[in-house]
């Protein structure tokens, strides 16, 4: 892993868009592995920003989404597909056909990971994945388990996480119990992972990430075995290393 710490999360996003925009410059038509939640926030406003300014061109770029909630269509204002075009695919000149994002409603969730994860096979696999990390250490929607999943899959979301998520929503009775996430070893054969982390509560999550041996309990800590892991944080999200 290569640990970098950083003064705040504005900082981050610079940091992360600068290596995403490097990737698509070196590689006009990578893969992107892509994210949703609050902390990639600031890295999407950055790569927005960079692409606007004329430095970067995302026409030939393919990107797949880490997961979905079961249940929430593409128009819904909390799914993820919604979240990735309001925060980063409006705001920048990628394909609508080139974007790819897991099916909530899809009528065979098993099916659609499979098809999910083969798809991502034939466009090559993921050059650059970008990650966050959840407070119970899971990383996309892979949570603490006996073993690592292999592949996308649909998962039970542990009350940690549904309570994390409440704020998107309603109620913490509106949060979806189910999700559709690919897999902790579809992760690890992306080519380069950056995985963000900021704020005190993300503090002992990390700490369990880079210090403690790898384990499925704390799913993150996988990416110690992985050759090429850039872990940008804050100083408060540092702050028991």
């Amino acid at each position: 892993m290569n640990v970098r710490i950083y003064k705040d999360a504005k900082t981050i996003g610079t940091a992360a868009a600068t290596l995403f925009t490097a990737c698509v410059i070196e590689k006009p038509d990578c893969v992107l592995g892509l994210a949703t939640g609050s902390t990639p926030i600031p890295t999407y406003e950055k790569m927005a920003e960079l692409y606007r300014d004329g430095v970067v061109d995302y026409a030939g770029v393919t990107t797949y989404n880490l997961d979905e909630y079961v249940g929430l269509d593409h128009g819904h204002d909390q799914s993820y597909y919604y979240f990735m075009q309001e925060n980063l695919f409006r705001h920048i000149n990628v394909k609508e056909e080139n974007v790819h994002v897991l099916s909530g409603i899809a009528p065979d969730p098993e099916q659609e990971c499979s098809e999910y994860e083969r798809a991502i096979e034939a466009a090559g696999g993921i050059d650059l994945q970008i990650l966050g990390i959840g407070r119970n250490g899971h990383i996309a929607f892979n949570e603490p388990a006996d073993s690592f999943a292999p592949a996308t899959h649909v998962v039970e979301l542990t009350e940690s996480t549904i309570d994390a998520n409440k704020r998107f929503f309603a109620s913490a009775d509106d949060v979806p119990r189910r999700a559709l996430t690919t897999g902790i070893g579809t992760i690890m054969k992306a080519r380069a992972i950056v995985l963000i982390a900021t704020g005190a509560d993300k503090a002992e999550a990390v700490r369990a990430m880079v210090k403690e041996p790898v384990s499925p309990r704390c799913p993150a800590s996988i990416l110690q075995f992985h050759p090429n892991a850039t872990i940008l944080l804050d100083e408060a999200a540092a702050s028991l290393l």
